[in-house]
């Protein structure tokens, strides 16, 4: 959890944030791998041996995929935090089918197996169709696959269209609307898994409505436990420190605040109170009423869903959209509407590029 914390500066590289932040979130996110792929391989080895259980039960093929998404995403991430990747990845939908390998194997596929599970469970009966719950594994599965390969291959398509320049130095797709249709096919393919994984999500609804139907409900069941034993608040012979601290709620919770607020602190404080982190810029002003009036309709509208504010130090992007963006023009901003994603091209420097009529 420490080493999250960290992290997130390998979301902006390449941006304004000034260099120490970024290179801070680039070796905390790469540090990432270890509890992660640690994480993982626990759960992939827990299996040893019962390998053919997975054949036969859904609950485990649901846990295995869910896992090894784990894995898949949390590989990308530190990967995308060194610049020479991220300079390709990031603004186009490869961080899309990233983000989404994480949502809909790691974390759609691990709350469909406990749902299963949980279901015989609590109606104290069988699952009223294995078969049903295979289906809707090999559908998700699929639809995992129809979703997020699509969103790749669109992601590399529009960094080397972005990328691309004639012999005699111009823009081979100087008219940014030719990368949105390239990659309009991998948007369909995209709809076709997003379809395949609701319809497994509504075969699950329907498993276990008549799992509940044909089950039964105690509703005051009597239990019996064992007589808590007083636990001495020091540590017992033989005792990790970790597994005392975990009995310690108190400290536990006071020590895990502690552990987030360092992280945030060493990022946000310097930021504030080194002036050299954000220099100014003499022509920079505060926003008229009119420009607050304009910044608002673009927040209210969700412009910055599909257009970023922040033109990277790459040739492709300050001959595609300007000179690039420096942090002291971004003082008045209040929240920043950098954006993370290029749908449509990036504005930063269309305010006065063209007429009113435009």
């Amino acid at each position: 959890m420490f080493l999250y914390i960290w992290a997130g500066p390998h979301h902006l590289l390449y941006t304004a944030l000034p260099s120490w932040a970024q290179n801070l979130g680039t070796v905390f996110s790469v540090m990432l791998i270890f509890p992660s792929w640690g994480g993982m391989i626990n759960g992939l080895l827990t299996l040893r041996g019962a390998w053919d259980k997975v054949r036969e039960n859904p609950v485990l093929k649901f846990f295995v995929v869910a896992i090894t998404g784990y894995g898949m995403a949390t590989f990308e991430g530190p990967m995308l935090s060194f610049k020479n990747v991220n300079a390709i990845g990031h603004y186009t939908d490869w961080i899309i089918g990233h983000v989404h390998i994480g949502a809909l194997a790691w974390n759609g596929f691990m709350i469909a197996g406990i749902v299963y599970w949980l279901a015989a469970k609590l109606w104290k009966t069988e699952l009223y169709s294995t078969k049903l719950a295979n289906i809707h594994f090999w559908i998700g599965t699929l639809g995992i696959l129809f979703y997020a390969i699509p969103l790749y291959v669109a992601g590399f398509t529009q960094a080397f269209m972005w990328k691309q320049f004639n012999p005699d130095g111009t823009l081979v797709y100087g008219n940014f609307l030719e990368t949105v249709t390239q990659v309009i096919p991998m948007y369909a393919m995209r709809a076709i898994g997003g379809t395949l994984y609701l319809t497994g999500f509504i075969l699950l609804a329907y498993n276990v409505i008549k799992t509940a139907k044909a089950g039964s409900t105690v509703e005051d069941e009597l239990a019996e436990a064992m007589p808590l034993k007083k636990i001495s608040g020091q540590r017992i012979a033989g005792e990790g420190w970790h597994t005392w601290l975990e009995r310690r709620t108190v400290l536990f919770t006071i020590l895990t605040t502690v552990a987030i607020l360092i992280g945030g602190l060493v990022e946000i404080v310097p930021l504030i109170l080194v002036k050299s982190n954000i220099p100014t810029i003499s022509s920079v002003k505060p926003y008229s009423p009119l420009e607050l009036e304009g910044r608002d309709i673009y927040m209210r509208e969700g412009c910055n869903n599909c257009h970023s504010q922040m033109i990277r130090p790459f040739r492709s992007e300050v001959e595609r959209y300007g000179e690039y963006s420096k942090a002291g023009e971004f003082v008045y901003d209040h929240p920043f509407l950098w954006g993370s994603r290029r749908t449509g091209p990036d504005v930063h420097r269309i305010g006065g590029k063209y007429n009113d009529n435009w």
